[in-house]
């Protein structure tokens, strides 16, 4: 009978050991480095390839995103207002076309090779949302 509680109280060590693990991999996963993404194309065009690079200290989060241009040129834009918190990583693009501002907030869960979250922007005066979910470039 005594074997039978080792045996169990081992069982339920492996089993702590492993959530323990599993807790501690999701909240060292960090948004730090290069992710990919395709976006729908503008009026049933071509898909966009998006491009972030993000660097943290800390809470705070900075970066640069690179996507298309109307001339097929890559755009960088810099990220700002960005912050890492409980593994969800936020950011603020601004973008400015003609004379028009269009800022675009991003929000994202991380894990070790994706960030999935929604972009929150406004168009044609309506508050709208897209999912987006990026993966991480591998190292070069």
């Amino acid at each position: 009978m005594n074997n039978r509680f080792v045996k169990l109280g081992l069982g339920a060590l492996f089993a702590l050991a492993l959530v323990v693990s599993t807790q501690a991999a999701d909240q060292a996963a960090s948004p730090a480095g290069i992710w990919n993404w395709t976006a729908p194309g503008r009026n049933g065009g071509p898909d966009r390839k998006m491009s972030l690079e993000l660097k943290v200290g800390g809470e705070k989060v900075t970066g640069t995103l690179t996507s298309p241009g109307r001339d097929a040129t890559p755009t960088k834009t810099e990220i700002s207002d960005g912050k890492l918190k409980d593994g969800e990583v936020s950011f603020t693009v601004t973008r400015e076309f003609n004379g028009n501002k269009m800022v675009q907030n991003y929000t994202g869960k991380v894990t070790a090779d994706t960030i999935k979250g929604k972009i929150q922007f406004e168009r044609n005066g309506e508050k709208q949302s897209r999912d987006w979910e990026a993966k991480r470039a591998e190292a070069k």
